[in-house]
């Protein structure tokens, strides 16, 4: 009788470092288009999807006849909402009315995984103190509930102030986190940063500056969570590729990784932000000034994406062999020898052998007389087939030292009746690499 032992049932591969790739493997991850809704004059930011719409804020005029301004000139923000009709295809954009729309700045929208409650920034003052052109307003984040082309019973959040600024929400997918930007001092690193509350037993939690690695001396903003875990957000920080550029990072382990810059054509030498991607992240939705005024660009990836796959297995060659029927025996004491097909034998009643792979192996099992030495042969004659695992297999370094470049291969990967075209590799923080 054999079992299979397995000294190692599970390989996992866990990466939490930077690859070196060479840009002439790379194929284009992304393609960007301008949205044929964008005006030409005025600005289109910050979109977010909801099932067949997509929600965005615009300065375009109010009307024909009626124009929206600050005191100071500024034009004003709106939410809008218009229908994709096919995949290529859009819409007119209407007004996402509310009570605000027409006298007051609104900005970027976040809705809840029910589809109805949203978060979204606004003028915190609307008395009359709001209306005097030496008052200097706030933006805060206001929770409401969409119905249709409205926003309505809508409240502020409890930690909207005078004092400062709070913009750009983005709920997470199970409600109990809220990302925003801030410009409040309270643990702030730069100009604005990225902040964190969670819903405990109903209420918010104080605000949390995230830190560095996600903040820095310089502007972070437009945070998105996605509901993989992964949160994008906009930063000015050096190394980037324009004024603006859009970042990606995960909390893992208790603490943020090191931010990832999203490669071209997502970002660019220009402003790039307000990001969103669909559930598997292969396609979405970002903000560019590439062609001088705000406007926002589709992007699609033809790298699939997994966010769970099959842990890879390891191949056992190795087996346990012993008669259960050994113990029925007689008195006379007998030893055993174990033939095991391939050139390789050992004694004893229970005995274990690693093959070198896989094949087809007949074993055999003697019994030798301890008072007589005669030996009965062939007492247990069987067959063991060992196939490998179909399945891809990942080989690379056990342990790499920081800053050392790693290698990875596919190789060896056991996929019979395929003709593997080409190998991707998907790294957590974005990148994406071609080759075996």
């Amino acid at each position: 009788m054999l079992k299979r032992v397995f000294h190692m049932t599970i390989f996992m591969l866990t990466f939490a470092g930077s690859v070196q790739i060479a840009s002439a493997q790379l194929p284009a991850l992304y393609e960007a288009e301008r949205l044929p809704f964008n005006t030409s004059t005025y600005n289109e930011m910050a979109p977010v999807k909801l099932n067949n719409e997509l929600i965005f804020c615009s300065d375009r005029r109010y009307s024909s006849i009626l124009d929206r301004t600050g005191f100071d000139g500024t034009r004003l923000f709106n939410h809008y909402i218009v229908e994709q009709s096919d995949s290529s295809s859009w819409g007119t954009p209407s007004e996402l009315k509310s009570e605000r729309s027409f006298l007051f700045a609104n900005g970027p929208v976040s809705v809840a995984s029910d589809g109805r409650t949203v978060y979204f920034t606004s003028d915190v003052e609307t008395g009359k103190a709001a209306l005097k052109s030496t008052f200097k307003n706030k933006q805060g984040i206001f929770i409401g509930e969409l119905n249709g082309s409205e926003i309505g019973s809508m409240k502020p959040f409890k930690y909207n102030s005078l004092n400062y600024n709070l913009f750009m929400p983005s709920i997470s997918s199970d409600g109990r986190q809220l990302y925003f930007a801030s410009d409040m001092r309270t643990g702030g690193l730069g100009r604005t940063d990225i902040y964190m509350c969670e819903l405990v037993d109903g209420d918010w939690s104080v605000p949390v500056n995230l830190g560095a690695p996600v903040n820095t001396p310089g502007i972070e903003a437009f945070p998105y969570i996605h509901s993989s875990g992964k949160l994008y957000f906009s930063s000015n920080r050096p190394g980037g590729l324009g004024r603006q550029d859009i970042y990606v990072t995960e909390y893992r382990d208790g603490a943020w990784m090191i931010p990832y810059l999203l490669p071209a054509p997502i970002n660019s030498r220009y402003q790039d932000y307000g990001f969103y991607a669909d559930e598997e992240r292969r396609s979405g939705y970002f903000t560019s000034d590439r062609q001088r005024s705000d406007d926002i660009f589709s992007f699609k990836s033809g790298i699939i994406r997994k966010e769970v796959c099959d842990t890879m297995q390891w191949n056992s060659y190795c087996f346990r062999f012993w008669d259960e029927n050994a113990s029925k025996t007689d008195t006379i004491p007998f030893s055993y020898e174990w033939d095991f097909g391939d050139g390789e034998k050992a004694q004893g009643d229970t005995v274990d052998h690693c093959y070198n792979g896989p094949g087809t192996y007949i074993y055999r099992q003697n019994a030798i007389n301890l008072i007589t030495n005669e030996v009965l042969y062939n007492q247990i004659v069987d067959t063991v087939v060992i196939v490998d695992i179909v399945q891809p297999i990942i080989t690379s370094y056990e342990t790499v030292n920081a800053g050392e470049v790693i290698e990875f291969s596919g190789g060896d990967s056991n996929l019979p009746g395929w003709d593997i075209a080409r190998f991707y590799w998907n790294f957590d923080n974005e990148q994406v690499a071609v080759g075996k």
